[in-house]
């Protein structure tokens, strides 16, 4: 569920489609998902730069090679305890919306960054933390833009959507992960009513396909795992696809990898004169409003605590028509390499 930019990161709120963009297009500018990062962490970055720089400096000083490189192991060594023992405050980005934020403190939690009250719940805020011994302080920010303050947090929790389309790699990134049973089940979502319509089930046919399945297997490697337990050929032995030969079935979705999972899903469509309209919005609400006034068909962005707290806070009457997939939520480290300074 439901990719979610700083100077290293780009993240733009935006929309793809015609049919859909129109309300929004002189607010929203759309995702360039081919600008990704480079995948060098900043871990690797600081570990290279850090140890050249020592190395260079005790050179200059007319040290031996040996002893050189002996320093700077010890200086990175000491310096890497400093920085853990001098941290007086821990600094953390989580997500802001309700369900998401709920879950990033729970995976805090157990990582040890503090406790939780223990009737916090899936509603729960950094006013729940009971006990905060490292004295962490909670940035809640917006979902699509915790990538973006990741250089200036000490750590950040991420959803794997966003985490992808920065760039960074969740299962080599990740200083800890959720693991694979996560309960928020990533949905395709309609408008109350419409879940019989023939388009609607051509949809979840090809959502629900091996051909996904496999697609989600060899392109994230356990940061996206699919849930569907038998999977089909891509068609529902129920529906008249002669019937829908010439038929658009519109799907707005957030960028990484709800977007390039629909992709395998338009060739499937394709092949029965079916065309599926990807709209693709880097966003959390939109997506839900013009399923709500009927603007667009369908959605695929969000796990169902969150499509459950939206309809209750806004009177939507929007609901699942298939569970998909999962993406274990990751904690990143920005200012901090590892989770040293947490462990002590």
């Amino acid at each position: 569920m439901p990719a979610e930019d700083g100077s290293v990161f780009y993240f733009a709120s935006g929309a793809k489609g015609a049919d859909c963009a129109a309300p929004h297009k002189n607010i929203f500018v759309k995702v360039e998902r081919e600008n990704k990062m480079s995948k060098i962490t900043r871990r690797n970055f600081l570990k290279v730069s850090g140890v050249a720089a020592a190395a260079a400096a005790l050179t200059a000083c007319g040290g031996s090679s040996s002893t050189a490189s002996s320093a700077a192991s010890g200086a990175a060594s000491s310096e890497a305890a400093s920085t853990a023992a001098k941290l007086d405050k821990i600094k953390v980005a989580v997500p802001n919306d309700t369900t998401n934020e709920a879950r990033a403190l729970t995976l805090l939690e157990k990582n040890g960054f503090f406790k939780l009250k223990a009737d916090a719940g899936l509603t729960a805020t950094k006013n729940d933390i009971e006990e905060n011994p490292l004295n962490v302080n909670v940035d809640e920010v917006e979902a699509a833009q915790v990538p973006n303050v990741l250089q200036d947090e000490d750590y950040a929790v991420i959803n794997s959507n966003y985490a992808i389309s920065a760039g960074l790699d969740p299962m080599t990134d990740a200083l800890a992960m959720e693991d694979g049973t996560s309960a928020y089940v990533n949905v395709l979502v309609c408008k109350e009513g419409n879940e019989e319509e023939p388009k609607i089930k051509a949809l979840v046919a090809a959502l629900q396909s091996q051909q996904v399945k496999d697609f989600m297997t060899e392109s994230y490697g356990g940061a996206v795992v699919s849930v569907v337990e038998d999977p089909t050929d891509g068609y529902d032995p129920s529906i008249d696809y002669d019937a829908l030969n010439g038929e658009t079935v519109s799907c707005a979705a957030t960028p990484a990898p709800h977007c390039e999972i629909l992709e395998v899903c338009k060739q499937i469509l394709a092949d029965k004169g079916i065309t599926l309209d990807i709209q693709e919005y880097d966003d959390y609400v939109i997506p839900n409003t013009i399923v709500e006034d009927g603007q667009c068909d369908t959605n695929y962005f969000q796990h169902q605590p969150y499509l459950d707290n939206f309809n209750e806070e806004k009177g939507t009457h929007l609901v699942s028509v298939a569970g998909i997939h999962v993406e274990p939520m990751g904690i990143y480290g920005g200012k901090q390499s590892d989770l040293s300074p947490i462990e002590g």
